[in-house]
Protein backbone atom coordinates (compact mmCIF):
# COMPACT_ATOMS: atom_id res chain seq x y z
CA UNK A 1 0.00 0.00 0.00
CA UNK A 2 3.01 2.36 0.77
CA UNK A 3 4.04 2.30 -2.84
CA UNK A 4 0.85 3.33 -3.90
CA UNK A 5 0.76 6.31 -2.04
CA UNK A 6 4.71 7.00 -2.87
CA UNK A 7 3.36 6.15 -6.85
CA UNK A 8 0.37 8.58 -6.45
CA UNK A 9 2.78 11.68 -4.95
CA UNK A 10 5.19 11.00 -8.27
CA UNK A 11 3.08 11.02 -10.74
CA UNK A 12 1.42 14.36 -9.22
CA UNK A 13 4.61 16.18 -9.08
CA UNK A 14 6.15 15.08 -12.47
CA UNK A 15 2.72 15.79 -14.39
CA UNK A 16 0.28 17.90 -12.35
CA UNK A 17 2.61 20.22 -10.91
CA UNK A 18 4.31 20.94 -13.79
CA UNK A 19 1.66 22.12 -16.02
CA UNK A 20 1.70 25.08 -13.36
CA UNK A 21 4.25 27.48 -13.80
CA UNK A 22 5.98 28.26 -10.51
CA UNK A 23 6.15 32.04 -9.05
CA UNK A 24 10.30 31.51 -10.02
CA UNK A 25 9.44 30.78 -13.62
CA UNK A 26 6.65 33.13 -13.61
CA UNK A 27 9.06 36.15 -13.43
CA UNK A 28 11.52 35.22 -15.42
CA UNK A 29 8.91 36.93 -18.51
CA UNK A 30 7.55 38.98 -15.81
CA UNK A 31 8.66 42.33 -14.50
CA UNK A 32 9.54 42.43 -10.39
CA UNK A 33 8.20 45.58 -9.27
CA UNK A 34 9.47 48.11 -5.69
CA UNK A 35 7.70 45.37 -3.54
CA UNK A 36 9.12 42.40 -4.89
CA UNK A 37 5.82 41.07 -6.47
CA UNK A 38 5.58 40.11 -9.99
CA UNK A 39 4.00 41.95 -12.74
CA UNK A 40 3.43 41.07 -16.21
CA UNK A 41 4.75 43.37 -18.78
CA UNK A 42 2.31 45.62 -20.61
CA UNK A 43 2.00 44.81 -24.61
CA UNK A 44 0.38 45.20 -27.72
CA UNK A 45 -2.15 42.39 -28.25
CA UNK A 46 -1.95 41.66 -31.57
CA UNK A 47 -4.05 38.54 -32.54
CA UNK A 48 -4.01 36.42 -36.20
CA UNK A 49 -7.59 38.48 -37.11
CA UNK A 50 -5.07 42.02 -36.41
CA UNK A 51 -2.41 40.60 -38.44
CA UNK A 52 -4.84 39.77 -41.45
CA UNK A 53 -6.36 43.25 -41.39
CA UNK A 54 -2.86 44.74 -41.37
CA UNK A 55 -1.81 42.72 -44.13
CA UNK A 56 -4.60 44.26 -46.68
CA UNK A 57 -3.35 46.12 -49.28
CA UNK A 58 -4.05 49.71 -49.39
CA UNK A 59 -7.53 50.78 -50.85
CA UNK A 60 -7.06 52.90 -54.16
CA UNK A 61 -9.67 55.37 -52.59
CA UNK A 62 -10.01 55.40 -49.14
CA UNK A 63 -13.88 55.54 -48.12
CA UNK A 64 -14.65 58.20 -45.49
CA UNK A 65 -16.43 56.28 -42.31
CA UNK A 66 -17.21 58.14 -39.03
CA UNK A 67 -18.85 55.80 -36.13
CA UNK A 68 -21.26 57.59 -33.72
CA UNK A 69 -21.78 54.41 -30.85
CA UNK A 70 -20.85 50.82 -31.24
CA UNK A 71 -23.05 49.53 -27.92
CA UNK A 72 -23.34 46.53 -25.84
CA UNK A 73 -26.92 45.69 -26.99
CA UNK A 74 -27.33 42.08 -24.73
CA UNK A 75 -28.30 43.42 -21.49
CA UNK A 76 -25.91 40.79 -19.97
CA UNK A 77 -24.87 40.85 -16.55
CA UNK A 78 -22.23 38.61 -15.47
CA UNK A 79 -23.18 34.96 -14.14
CA UNK A 80 -22.16 34.87 -10.10
CA UNK A 81 -23.91 32.18 -8.13
CA UNK A 82 -26.47 33.90 -5.74
CA UNK A 83 -25.22 36.96 -6.35
CA UNK A 84 -26.88 39.87 -7.82
CA UNK A 85 -23.54 41.56 -9.80
CA UNK A 86 -24.53 45.24 -11.85
CA UNK A 87 -21.39 44.54 -13.72
CA UNK A 88 -21.70 44.23 -17.41
CA UNK A 89 -20.83 40.57 -19.16
CA UNK A 90 -19.10 42.33 -22.39
CA UNK A 91 -17.20 45.70 -22.64
CA UNK A 92 -18.61 48.68 -22.75
CA UNK A 93 -15.88 50.36 -25.15
CA UNK A 94 -16.61 48.50 -28.24
CA UNK A 95 -16.62 51.59 -30.48
CA UNK A 96 -12.79 51.68 -29.41
CA UNK A 97 -12.14 48.75 -30.57
CA UNK A 98 -14.10 49.15 -33.94
CA UNK A 99 -12.16 52.52 -34.35
CA UNK A 100 -9.04 50.45 -33.42
CA UNK A 101 -10.10 47.81 -36.38
CA UNK A 102 -10.79 50.32 -38.88
CA UNK A 103 -7.16 52.45 -38.63
CA UNK A 104 -5.46 48.36 -38.54
CA UNK A 105 -6.75 47.89 -42.19
CA UNK A 106 -4.11 48.25 -44.42
CA UNK A 107 -1.82 50.13 -41.16
CA UNK A 108 -4.18 52.81 -41.70
CA UNK A 109 -4.69 52.86 -45.39
CA UNK A 110 -7.76 51.57 -46.16
CA UNK A 111 -10.06 53.59 -43.96
CA UNK A 112 -10.87 57.45 -43.51
CA UNK A 113 -12.23 57.74 -39.68
CA UNK A 114 -13.73 60.63 -38.89
CA UNK A 115 -14.15 61.86 -35.14
CA UNK A 116 -18.23 61.02 -34.05
CA UNK A 117 -17.90 59.28 -30.72
CA UNK A 118 -16.84 62.64 -28.73
CA UNK A 119 -18.27 65.22 -31.47
CA UNK A 120 -19.27 67.91 -28.92
CA UNK A 121 -15.70 68.59 -27.60
CA UNK A 122 -14.71 68.64 -31.06
CA UNK A 123 -17.04 71.39 -31.88
CA UNK A 124 -16.32 73.13 -28.82
CA UNK A 125 -12.55 73.20 -29.46
CA UNK A 126 -13.54 74.62 -32.75
CA UNK A 127 -15.51 77.15 -31.50
CA UNK A 128 -12.66 77.92 -29.27
CA UNK A 129 -9.97 78.21 -32.25
CA UNK A 130 -12.69 80.58 -34.41
CA UNK A 131 -13.12 82.57 -31.23
CA UNK A 132 -9.48 83.20 -30.69
CA UNK A 133 -8.64 84.17 -34.44
CA UNK A 134 -11.38 86.78 -33.92
CA UNK A 135 -9.79 87.88 -30.45
CA UNK A 136 -6.43 87.98 -32.16
CA UNK A 137 -7.27 89.94 -35.27
CA UNK A 138 -9.05 92.68 -33.29
CA UNK A 139 -6.16 93.16 -31.00
CA UNK A 140 -3.97 93.56 -34.41
CA UNK A 141 -6.83 95.97 -35.80
CA UNK A 142 -6.63 93.82 -38.67
CA UNK A 143 -9.98 92.92 -39.49
CA UNK A 144 -10.07 91.98 -42.56
CA UNK A 145 -7.40 88.52 -41.20
CA UNK A 146 -9.21 85.02 -41.72
CA UNK A 147 -10.63 83.62 -38.97
CA UNK A 148 -12.76 80.75 -40.36
CA UNK A 149 -11.31 77.29 -39.54
CA UNK A 150 -11.32 74.37 -42.17
CA UNK A 151 -14.64 72.61 -42.17
CA UNK A 152 -14.98 69.08 -40.74
CA UNK A 153 -14.75 66.45 -43.28
CA UNK A 154 -18.04 64.72 -43.86
CA UNK A 155 -17.98 60.55 -44.04
CA UNK A 156 -19.43 58.87 -46.91
CA UNK A 157 -20.55 56.10 -44.76
CA UNK A 158 -22.18 55.42 -41.30
CA UNK A 159 -20.94 52.80 -39.48
CA UNK A 160 -23.36 50.83 -36.89
CA UNK A 161 -24.05 47.80 -35.30
CA UNK A 162 -23.11 46.34 -31.54
CA UNK A 163 -22.69 43.80 -29.57
CA UNK A 164 -25.95 41.59 -29.89
CA UNK A 165 -25.75 38.52 -28.11
CA UNK A 166 -24.15 36.65 -25.79
CA UNK A 167 -24.61 33.16 -24.70
CA UNK A 168 -23.52 31.65 -21.92
CA UNK A 169 -22.69 27.94 -21.01
CA UNK A 170 -24.03 27.07 -24.14
CA UNK A 171 -21.96 23.86 -24.07
CA UNK A 172 -20.01 22.72 -20.86
CA UNK A 173 -18.46 19.23 -20.06
CA UNK A 174 -15.61 17.38 -18.72
CA UNK A 175 -14.03 14.09 -17.60
CA UNK A 176 -12.32 12.19 -14.81
CA UNK A 177 -10.63 8.98 -13.77
CA UNK A 178 -9.37 7.97 -9.94
CA UNK A 179 -7.71 4.81 -9.00
CA UNK A 180 -7.27 3.82 -5.28
CA UNK A 181 -7.58 7.69 -4.09
CA UNK A 182 -5.46 9.04 -6.91
CA UNK A 183 -7.94 11.12 -9.56
CA UNK A 184 -6.86 13.18 -12.11
CA UNK A 185 -10.52 15.63 -14.11
CA UNK A 186 -10.41 18.05 -16.46
CA UNK A 187 -13.59 20.37 -17.64
CA UNK A 188 -14.51 22.94 -20.36
CA UNK A 189 -17.04 26.14 -20.97
CA UNK A 190 -18.12 27.07 -24.09
CA UNK A 191 -19.83 30.99 -24.36
CA UNK A 192 -20.37 32.99 -27.84
CA UNK A 193 -20.45 36.51 -27.95
CA UNK A 194 -22.05 37.85 -31.23
CA UNK A 195 -21.09 40.82 -33.44
CA UNK A 196 -23.33 42.88 -35.89
CA UNK A 197 -21.66 45.49 -38.26
CA UNK A 198 -23.32 47.56 -40.75
CA UNK A 199 -23.05 50.39 -43.36
CA UNK A 200 -25.02 52.87 -44.13
CA UNK A 201 -25.14 55.43 -47.34
CA UNK A 202 -24.85 58.93 -45.37
CA UNK A 203 -26.72 60.16 -48.62
CA UNK A 204 -29.46 58.01 -49.21
CA UNK A 205 -29.60 55.96 -45.98
CA UNK A 206 -29.31 52.75 -47.64
CA UNK A 207 -27.97 49.97 -45.86
CA UNK A 208 -25.38 48.84 -48.40
CA UNK A 209 -23.17 46.31 -46.17
CA UNK A 210 -24.31 44.18 -42.89
CA UNK A 211 -22.28 41.60 -41.33
CA UNK A 212 -22.38 39.59 -38.30
CA UNK A 213 -19.68 37.54 -36.56
CA UNK A 214 -19.49 35.31 -33.95
CA UNK A 215 -16.30 34.12 -31.61
CA UNK A 216 -16.12 31.58 -29.05
CA UNK A 217 -15.29 32.03 -24.91
CA UNK A 218 -13.42 29.23 -24.00
CA UNK A 219 -12.70 28.51 -20.37
CA UNK A 220 -10.82 25.55 -19.45
CA UNK A 221 -9.87 23.81 -15.89
CA UNK A 222 -8.07 20.76 -14.27
CA UNK A 223 -6.71 19.01 -11.56
CA UNK A 224 -4.96 16.08 -9.67
CA UNK A 225 -5.55 14.94 -6.00
CA UNK A 226 -4.59 12.09 -3.94
CA UNK A 227 -6.24 10.54 -0.81
CA UNK A 228 -4.64 7.54 0.04
CA UNK A 229 -3.71 6.21 3.67
CA UNK A 230 -0.12 4.59 3.84
CA UNK A 231 1.63 2.51 5.79
CA UNK A 232 -0.95 -0.02 7.30
CA UNK A 233 -3.44 2.57 6.99
CA UNK A 234 -1.96 5.11 9.93
CA UNK A 235 -0.85 7.77 7.57
CA UNK A 236 -3.17 10.05 5.41
CA UNK A 237 -1.57 11.14 2.31
CA UNK A 238 -4.01 13.94 0.55
CA UNK A 239 -3.06 16.50 -2.00
CA UNK A 240 -4.78 18.66 -4.86
CA UNK A 241 -3.45 20.76 -7.38
CA UNK A 242 -4.99 22.46 -10.48
CA UNK A 243 -5.71 25.18 -12.80
CA UNK A 244 -7.86 26.86 -14.69
CA UNK A 245 -8.13 29.15 -17.86
CA UNK A 246 -10.55 31.64 -18.85
CA UNK A 247 -10.19 33.10 -22.13
CA UNK A 248 -10.69 37.21 -21.87
CA UNK A 249 -14.33 38.08 -23.07
CA UNK A 250 -12.81 41.69 -23.86
CA UNK A 251 -10.33 40.11 -25.86
CA UNK A 252 -12.80 37.87 -27.60
CA UNK A 253 -15.18 40.83 -28.25
CA UNK A 254 -12.37 42.94 -30.12
CA UNK A 255 -11.44 39.34 -32.20
CA UNK A 256 -15.22 39.20 -33.33
CA UNK A 257 -14.76 43.08 -34.44
CA UNK A 258 -11.62 42.96 -36.26
CA UNK A 259 -13.61 39.43 -38.36
CA UNK A 260 -16.82 41.96 -38.52
CA UNK A 261 -14.18 44.72 -39.87
CA UNK A 262 -12.22 42.36 -42.22
CA UNK A 263 -15.93 40.47 -43.39
CA UNK A 264 -17.28 43.91 -44.57
CA UNK A 265 -14.22 44.91 -46.45
CA UNK A 266 -14.27 41.54 -48.47
CA UNK A 267 -17.94 42.06 -48.61
CA UNK A 268 -17.76 45.53 -50.32
CA UNK A 269 -15.24 44.06 -52.67
CA UNK A 270 -17.72 41.48 -53.58
CA UNK A 271 -20.86 44.13 -54.00
CA UNK A 272 -18.24 46.66 -56.27
CA UNK A 273 -18.47 49.26 -53.87
CA UNK A 274 -14.47 49.23 -53.90
CA UNK A 275 -11.63 46.74 -55.34
CA UNK A 276 -9.01 44.82 -53.76
CA UNK A 277 -5.73 45.14 -55.28
CA UNK A 278 -4.82 42.78 -57.40
CA UNK A 279 -2.57 39.65 -56.21
CA UNK A 280 -4.23 39.84 -53.14
CA UNK A 281 -5.79 36.63 -52.24
CA UNK A 282 -9.03 36.62 -49.92
CA UNK A 283 -11.80 33.76 -49.11
CA UNK A 284 -14.88 35.01 -51.52
CA UNK A 285 -12.14 34.92 -54.57
CA UNK A 286 -9.15 33.23 -55.99
CA UNK A 287 -6.63 36.11 -56.75
CA UNK A 288 -8.23 39.25 -54.76
CA UNK A 289 -10.21 40.05 -57.80
CA UNK A 290 -14.17 39.93 -58.49
CA UNK A 291 -14.63 38.25 -61.78
CA UNK A 292 -18.65 38.51 -60.89
CA UNK A 293 -18.64 42.37 -60.69
CA UNK A 294 -16.02 42.92 -63.42
CA UNK A 295 -18.61 40.95 -65.42
CA UNK A 296 -21.14 42.79 -64.88
CA UNK A 297 -19.25 46.10 -65.37
CA UNK A 298 -18.57 44.64 -68.57
CA UNK A 299 -22.43 43.91 -69.38
CA UNK A 300 -23.64 47.10 -68.28
CA UNK A 301 -21.28 49.18 -70.54
CA UNK A 302 -22.28 47.38 -73.73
Amino acid sequence: MRNWGIVGLIVLLTSGCAAIPSMTDSCESLVMSKVGECVEKAEVVKIPTYQELANLPPAKDMPVVAVYAFMDKTGQRKSKDGIASFSTAVTQGAESFLIDALKTAANGKWFRVVERTSLDALVRERQIIRSTREDFANQKGNEDAPTGIQPLLFAGILLEGGIIGYDSNIESGGRGARYLGIGTSVSYRRDVITVSLRGISTLTGEILLNVQTTKTVLSTGGGYDVFKFVDMDTKLVEMEDGKAENEGVTKATRSAIELAVLEMIYQGHDRGFWVITDGHRHPHGQHGRNEGHLNGEEHDEE
